[in-house]
């Protein structure tokens, strides 16, 4: 038998841990599946789970919630042969909708029990692990603004952002790349080594998880009358057509913001320094996917 674990945050998403554990037991095929059922108790207790089932020699450890409890999980398998798999819970739910993992959960459980391993990128923030995006300016902006919320959820996230931008002030950006040298004041800077932020809403829509490098997407100051216009085009694919965003692909960049400017690692908010290295790690994670993939 294989063995699998499920790691469930419970303050993700709406559903209730008894529901999620519910709908766990049964959607999972125990003639492909011995599992377990774990329920996290604080912040990073995700990551010393899956370590944990990793030493055991499990085959998969489960995250059940979004980009961050992925994150914690992904954290705990680096540089071990246990593959992440991923019920997505979250608000944005950015790896698994890149993956193609269904959204609606019963599917995304059924879908494990046809899944194989397969060799991914993760990203690097001077030492802390990215599998997602990250980076700085609105969105890490609003993700400090998410954190304090009293509701999770897409209506809030929505919300905040409306309540937001019309204050929201860009600031100042230097990237040092291979490719490039970049100075500029932004509205924000996304480093992607998936797609997407979440919600389909494409910021990278050209980024893989397979070709060691990460795509970088610099939104430059623009008139707020063609914010709607820009909000547009993640959903189309096409922000790489703006006259307002610049992109580039490389492994590394030095990136340089303002003292004290908010920076968000797979959507949450982090304290990190000024200047900051961010890189791309070819292979070094097995993640669960459909054998067609």
């Amino acid at each position: 038998m294989r063995n699998i674990a499920f790691i469930i945050n419970p303050i993700a998403g709406t559903i209730g841990k008894r529901k999620m554990i519910n709908l766990i037991e049964k959607n999972v095929d125990s003639s492909v599946w011995t599992h377990d059922i774990v329920v996290t108790k604080y912040a990073g207790h995700a990551t010393e789970l899956a370590s944990h089932y990793a030493q055991l020699g499990f085959e998969a450890v489960v995250a059940v919630g979004g980009d961050g409890t992925v994150n914690e999980v992904a954290c705990g398998l680096i540089g071990t042969n246990t593959a992440l798999g991923v019920v997505p819970s979250g608000s944005g739910n950015g790896f698994a909708r890149h993956l193609g993992i269904p959204i609606r959960i019963p599917s995304a459980i059924d879908r494990l029990n046809r899944c194989g391993a397969m060799r991914c990128d993760y990203g690097l923030v001077n030492d802390k692990p990215f599998f997602v995006t990250c980076g700085c300016g609105f969105d890490a902006h609003i993700s400090e603004e998410f954190q304090k919320a009293d509701k999770r959820g897409i209506k809030t996230y929505v919300e905040k952002i409306f309540t937001e931008i019309m204050e929201y002030t860009p600031e100042h950006y230097s990237l040092h790349s291979e490719e490039s040298d970049i100075d500029t004041d932004a509205f924000l800077i996304t480093c992607a080594n998936c797609n997407q932020w979440g919600n389909a809403a494409q910021i990278a829509p050209r980024a893989s998880i397979q070709d060691g490098k990460m795509d970088i997407t610099i939104v430059n100051k623009f008139p707020l009358a063609v914010a709607p216009a820009l909000a547009l085009r993640l959903f189309t694919k096409t922000v790489a057509d703006s006259y307002y965003i610049h992109t580039l692909k490389t492994q590394e960049v030095t990136l340089t913001r303002p003292e004290g400017a908010p920076f968000h690692i797979d959507g949450d908010p982090v304290q990190l320094p000024a200047e900051v290295t961010i890189r791309i790690i070819e292979d070094g994670l097995n993640v669960l996917v459909e054998k067609r993939y």
